[in-house]
């Protein structure tokens, strides 16, 4: 896929061998506010089932994205980490032109992300509020990862 850099020493893949997926699996499951605990086998389970983006800087991975797509008519993004260390060099951004410049995810009718304090990050790729929240609707198990560390 053709690249989108903020910096000639910064390169986007969605090629899984290329991404650090135990360091990824860290931030998302140590350091995000959303998947707290998440489970090593849930994380593989999760990354097989998407397609998955990274920045990668100097062989590392530094920022990470993942997309839930039937690649025809809709696109749910998740999991959208930058590193700490690596944060405020528009490496989101990146990483977000990626995504939306994939040959794969072209004219899809609907995308999705959830996010509670990145909205500005995203309204740059077009994404707003619900236009119609009254439809919809969701099923939530906050506690599954805890449950499923006790197993």
């Amino acid at each position: 896929m053709p690249p989108s850099n903020p910096s000639p020493s910064l390169a986007y893949t969605t090629e899984l061998s290329r991404i650090d997926l135990d360091r990824v699996h860290h931030w998302i499951a140590r350091k995000s506010y959303w998947a707290g605990q998440m489970p090593r086998q849930v994380f593989d389970r999760a990354i097989g089932g998407s397609l998955c983006f990274a920045a990668i800087a100097g062989g590392a991975t530094v920022g990470f994205c993942r997309v839930i797509t039937d690649r025809a008519t809709f696109a749910y993004v998740a999991d959208v980490f930058v590193d700490p260390d690596h944060r405020g060099r528009g490496i989101g951004k990146g990483l977000m032109r990626a995504v939306m410049a994939h040959p794969e995810l072209q004219d899809l009718r609907r995308w999705l992300l959830v996010t509670a304090d990145a909205h500005g990050l995203y309204a740059h790729q077009g994404f707003q509020a619900l236009a119609t929240p009254e439809r919809f609707m969701e099923r939530s198990d906050p506690n599954v990862y805890a449950r499923l560390a006790e197993a």
